[in-house]
């Protein structure tokens, strides 16, 4: 018998993603902008839009602008070698954080970004400038909608959430899950429904175990 699957918290907050987990493994293949700032020799191939030919050994030239997966840009980015530098995409940039600051909550963020917060914290791997700015915006955005999130979560019992759900990041449905198997098992447990408490199988066990040797 097969066993049940059992997700893994994500580490896309943190420093580094957890690659034991789904959801940072999409998200780290979620494309980045980037642009060169040395010859790439050889990695033509891959670009073919971007080689510069057979005489330059499809080589990627100086200043060419890419779109790489998240894990491959951080694997290259290097502030000393100067490999290459990132540009910020366009809801992070400070025209999007104008808009998240006057009201997040009209935003749908999974149309934008699934998973807005965790690449939204993974860029401040990069060392851009804007690193503070971006990082408040999150925290700003999270804490404007955090409330109506769990609002919602707790005043939707046995209804139709999906068109709320829809306008969420991923992380965001992980909460509303959350709110929602709270207040199911909160219904269950007023109607007299939830599991009774009993001893676990080690006490039990014990139990067992001393009556024995009390015997012998």
């Amino acid at each position: 018998m097969s066993e049940a699957y059992f997700r893994v918290e994500s580490g896309a907050l943190g420093p580094e993603e957890n690659f034991l987990s789904l959801d940072d493994i999409l998200m780290s293949h979620e494309k980045l902008p980037v642009r060169t700032e040395t010859p790439m020799p050889r990695l033509g191939a891959f670009f073919l839009e971007r080689s510069g030919g057979a005489e330059t050994d499809h080589a990627i030239p100086q200043g060419s602008k890419l779109e790489l997966p998240l894990w491959l840009a951080k694997g290259l980015f290097d502030n000393k070698r100067r490999i290459l530098s990132v540009d910020l995409p366009k809801i992070y940039q400070q025209g999007w954080r104008t808009v998240f600051s006057a009201d997040a909550n009209v935003v749908d963020l999974h149309k934008l970004g699934p998973h807005f917060y965790g690449f939204g914290s993974q860029l401040l791997h990069f060392d851009s400038p804007e690193n503070a700015d971006i990082s408040q915006s999150l925290l700003q955005t999270f804490i404007g909608r955090f409330r109506r999130i769990m609002d919602s979560s707790q005043n939707a019992y046995n209804e139709d959430t999906s068109a709320l759900v829809a306008r969420l990041d991923e992380m965001e449905r992980g909460l509303f899950q959350t709110g929602q198997k709270g207040l199911n098992d909160f219904q269950c447990w007023e109607k007299g429904q939830a599991s009774q408490i009993t001893a676990s199988s080690l006490v039990q066990n014990y139990k067992k175990r001393k009556l024995t040797d009390m015997d012998n």
